[in-house]
Parts: structure tokens; C-alpha cells; sequence
């Protein structure tokens, strides 16, 4: 298919890499469609950021959250506000190289293809922060979520997700913070949809740097695998 592709940023607090990574993801991606950056309540100058360049830049659609109500809170806004037929979640950070979304959407050539997975793990050309204890909570994750889906993948929690636009608007988001990984991979196992995995770099970062995702969300994150693939 011909795709027009929509990139959603979840943005809060992102004022020192976000400039440099919305640059990096309209070089990358010179035929991209739209991006639609959602600020969710940033207290630095991540708002200001947004509104220069997007003066500069009529494919960039920035929308701002008054209050911080979380990542997943951002997706699901920037998911309604989508029109591409193909959408895929970016980080504002720059753990991700936004050249792997080309290797994620040539696979939509194939027009029976739902979702592509971006996999970390399935690629050691890895550089930056890795804890441990992140990457086995990941791939404990990745494998109790399996058990429910019947995927056979190597990354669930990946940022990289590129689904079908008229799927995923479709879909009812209802968890919290960053339950959105859980929840649309429970939704498209229930929506039976072909889903397919590549190879991706990654370039991890600190606590220090910015990192947010903590312990409590790992816990969060078997609650919402237990409940999304156990309820209609």
C-alpha cells in the first residue's frame, strides 16, 4: 500500500534532545506524512520547542496537555489526532534511531501485515545504559505476555510499534503511564492481526539522564498483561 505515515511523540520534560530528535526524524523520514507531538503538562521548554518549529515545519502538529496525566495518556491523544494509515510511537529521547522506522515500514509492502515490532533484543548492536535488572524484567514481560498472546515475540515493551492507522484509532486505550506496550499488544492478539518483528538499534539512557520508567511500573505492567488478556 501507499503509506502515509503518522508519528506521535509523547513529550514531557524532553527540552534538551527534542529539538535535535524532531530534526533527526524529518531527515530520516523525508515522505513521513505527519508528526503529532503531544506535550503532556512539560515544565521546561519543551512547549516552546514545539511551537518554533513547528512555525518552520507545517508537518508538525503539536498539542499540549494543561496537566501531566502520563505517557499513555499523550499516545492516546496523539493516536485520535493521527489521519496516517500507518502510525508508529517515537520517543522524545534519543534511545531511538528514527532511521529503523524505514525497516519497520517496508514490511507494510506486504498488505496484509497489521503491526511491525521494532526489537531491541533481537539486535546486540546495542550502545548507551543497560541495567540488568531492565533487561530481564523486558524479556520476563515479553515471555508472560506471549503465554497470553500467542506471539512469538522477543521485545513486547518496544517503543517502536508501527500499526495499521485504522486499527490502532480504533482501539479503546484505557490503561495508565506506560500500559499503553501492554495493552495494544493484548488488543491486536484479540483483533487476530499479523504481526511482524525486526531488528533495531538502541542506545539506552540513565535515571540521570532522564530515564522514567521505574520498578513500580514493571509490577504495573504484569497487572495490565493479566488483565487485558484475560478480560473481552
Amino acid at each position: 500500500m501507499d503509506i502515509k505515515l503518522s508519528v506521535v511523540i509523547p513529550v514531557y520534560n524532553e527540552a534538551k534532545t527534542l529539538a535535535h530528535l524532531l530534526q533527526y526524524v524529518f531527515d530520516a523520514l523525508p515522505e513521513l506524512h505527519e508528526v503529532l507531538a503531544v506535550d503532556d503538562g512539560s515544565k521546561d521548554d519543551s512547549r516552546q520547542i514545539l511551537t518554533s518549529f513547528a512555525a518552520e515545519e507545517s508537518r508538525l502538529k503539536p498539542i499540549f496537555h494543561e496537566v501531566n496525566a502520563g505517557k499513555t495518556a499523550a499516545l492516546r491523544t496523539g493516536i485520535a489526532a493521527s489521519t496516517g494509515n500507518v502510525i508508529i510511537i517515537q520517543d522524545a529521547d534519543l534511545e531511538y534511531d528514527p532511521k529503523d522506522i524505514n525497516k519497520l515500514i517496508a514490511l507494510f509492502k506486504d498488505d496484509s501485515i497489521d503491526a511491525v515490532y521494532g526489537s531491541r533484543f533481537a539486535n546486540w548492536n546495542t550502545k548507551g545504559v543497560r541495567y540488568s535488572q531492565h533487561y530481564l524484567a523486558n524479556r520476563f514481560l515479553t515471555m508472560l505476555s506471549n503465554l497470553f498472546t500467542g506471539f512469538k515475540l522477543t521485545d513486547m515493551e518496544t517503543c517502536y510499534k508501527a500499526i495499521r492507522g485504522d486499527l490502532l484509532r480504533a482501539m479503546p486505550i484505557t490503561s495508565e503511564r506506560f500500559g499503553f506496550e501492554v495493552e495494544v499488544t493484548a488488543y491486536l492478539a484479540k483483533q487476530n492481526a499479523k504481526v511482524r518483528e525486526v531488528p533495531i538499534s538502541y542506545a539506552g539512557r540513565s535515571y540521570s539522564e532522564g530515564k522514567k520508567i521505574g520498578f513500580k511500573d514493571g509490577l504495573m505492567a504484569i497487572w495490565y498483561i493479566l488483565k487485558f488478556s484475560l478480560s473481552k
